[in-house]
C-alpha cells in the first residue's frame, strides 16, 4: 500500500487584507499560509506517508521575495528531515514569461540533496518509496514561450497556439502513459486546466481561450491510478464515478472573498494496490472570510442594522467586508465610525461599502418654448400619473389664476 499527499497552489505571497506583524514583522497573510502548509505537513509527517506530491504554484509571482524562499525552504526541510520524498511540479505563477529565465521553484532541483525532485518540463518518474516503486508522469504548465519563437508557428493567432499546445499536452500524456509499467502504481501530476474544472475567486477572471484546456478523457487514461492536478483552487474531483479520480486539492488558503465560501484543504491519496485508489480530503484550519449584506429598511436605524447583523456572525480574527444597500430616496445615515469601533476585534476590516439604486430619471415631457400656456399647462400635467385623470381641471385653474395676476399687473 502506497500513501501520498497531493497539495497545490500554495501561492506564497498573496499579502492582501493583512498587516504586518509586530513579532516577526512579516505579514500576517504571509503567515496564514505558512500556519496552513504546516497542517499539512504536520499531517503528512503523522500519516509516515511515503511522498509528497506538489502540483504547482508556490508563489505568488516568479520573483517570490527571499523572506518568502526562506518560509517555503523551512517547510519543505521538514519533509526531507523525515525522509519524505517531495515531488515538485511547476505551475503558471512559478513559471516566468521571459524565455531562458529560471523558474522559482529551480532552486530545489538543485540543491545537493536526495528527496528533491522538480519536474520543469513534462517528464516519468519512477520514485522508489519504503512500500514499493510509483511512476510518476509530471506535465507542468504548458507555457507558450518556446512555441511563439518557432517560426512554424509564428503565423498563428492566439486561438491557434492554445489550440495547438492543447493538443500537444493531451499526445504527451498518451504517449507517456503508454510506456508506463501496467503492473506498477502510477500517477499524473500536473498544473493543467480541465474542461468541466470550476473556477474559483480570482481564477474567474482566467480566460478559457488563453488557458490549453484538456478534456477529462485525455486526463483519465489507463494505467493511471489518480490524476493529481494544480491550478483551480476549489477541491474538485472530476470523475466521481470513474477510475482514476481525477481531482484538483485546491489552495491551502483563502485568495480573496470570492473563496469564502470554499473549504481549503488538501487530499491523503491511498493506492491500496494496482488499480484500486482512495482519497480523502482534509480541510486546513483557515483565517476566515466574512461578508456581511445588509439590505437596510425605511424608518429604522441603518446604524443598528448593520450592527446587528454583524453580532450574528463572529467576527473575531476574521477579514470582514460589510455592504449595505441604502434605500431609495433616502439618505446614508450609517454611523462608520460605530461600526469600526464594532469591528476592532475583527483582523482586518476590509471596507464598509453603500451601495444604492440608481434613480431612474422620470422622461422629460414634450414641452418647449414655442407653445402657448393653455398647451403648455396641458402637456405638463398629463406628463404626471398623479395629475393625468384632473388635466383638464387643473388646465383651467391654472389659467384663471394667471388671468388674475394679469389684471392685478394692470
Amino acid at each position: 500500500m502506497i500513501r501520498f499527499v497531493h497539495t497545490a497552489d500554495i501561492h506564497f505571497g498573496m499579502e492582501n487584507y493583512g498587516r504586518i506583524d509586530s513579532k516577526t514583522g512579516i505579514h500576517s497573510r504571509l503567515l496564514d499560509f505558512k500556519k496552513a502548509l504546516d497542517f499539512c505537513i504536520d499531517v503528512t509527517i503523522e500519516k509516515k506517508v511515503d511522498f509528497f506530491l506538489f502540483s504547482g504554484d508556490a508563489y505568488k509571482t516568479t520573483t517570490p521575495s527571499p523572506t518568502q524562499q526562506k518560509l517555503l525552504l523551512q517547510c519543505f526541510l521538514r519533509l526531507y528531515k523525515k525522509n519524505i520524498p517531495i515531488v515538485i511540479v511547476v505551475g503558471n505563477h512559478d513559471n516566468p514569461l521571459s524565455f531562458g529565465k529560471a523558474h522559482s521553484l529551480d532552486v530545489f532541483g538543485s540543491l545537493p540533496l536526495d528527496g528533491f525532485h522538480v519536474i520543469s518540463k513534462p517528464k516519468t518518474i519512477t520514485l522508489k518509496t519504503k512500500n514499493g516503486p510509483i511512476q510518476i508522469v509530471g506535465i507542468p504548465w504548458p507555457t507558450r514561450n518556446s512555441i511563439s519563437l518557432n517560426k512554424k508557428h509564428q503565423l498563428k493567432n492566439a486561438t491557434q497556439i492554445t489550440e495547438y499546445i492543447s493538443k500537444a499536452v493531451a499526445h504527451i500524456i498518451k504517449n507517456s502513459a503508454e510506456k508506463l509499467d501496467q503492473k506498477i502504481p502510477a500517477v499524473l501530476a500536473g498544473h493543467l486546466t480541465a474542461t468541466s474544472g470550476i473556477f474559483s475567486g480570482s481564477e474567474k477572471r482566467a480566460i478559457y481561450g488563453t488557458d490549453p484546456v484538456l478534456l477529462p478523457s485525455d486526463l483519465a487514461i489507463k494505467p493511471f491510478d489518480y490524476v493529481a492536478l494544480g491550478h483551480l483552487h476549489r477541491y474538485q474531483d472530476l470523475n466521481k464515478n470513474g477510475y482514476p479520480a481525477i481531482v484538483y486539492s485546491g489552495s491551502i488558503e483563502r485568495i480573496d472573498f470570492g473563496e469564502r465560501k470554499e473549504e481549503k484543504g488538501f487530499c491523503l491519496v491511498t493506492i491500496e494496490e494496482k488499480d484500486k485508489t482512495t482519497h480523502e480530503f482534509i480541510q486546513v484550519p483557515t483565517r476566515p472570510f466574512i461578508q456581511i449584506e445588509v439590505k437596510l429598511k425605511a424608518k429604522e436605524s441603518h446604524t443598528q442594522q448593520v450592527l446587528d447583523a454583524l453580532a450574528k456572525k463572529t467576527i473575531k480574527n476574521a477579514v470582514i467586508k460589510i455592504v449595505y444597500h441604502v434605500p431609495p430616496e433616502e439618505p446614508d445615515k450609517v454611523d462608520l465610525k460605530k461600526v469600526q469601533l464594532y469591528c476592532a476585534d475583527a483582523w482586518y476590516l476590509v471596507g464598509i461599502i453603500p451601495i444604492r439604486k440608481p434613480i431612474t430619471r422620470q422622461r422629460r415631457t414634450g414641452a418647449h418654448v414655442d407653445m402657448d400656456l393653455s398647451t403648455l399647462l396641458k402637456t405638463y400635467f398629463s406628463s404626471k400619473d398623479e395629475f393625468k385623470d384632473r388635466t383638464d381641471e387643473l388646465v383651467e385653474k391654472a389659467l384663471l389664476l394667471s388671468n388674475e395676476l394679469e389684471q392685478k399687473e394692470l
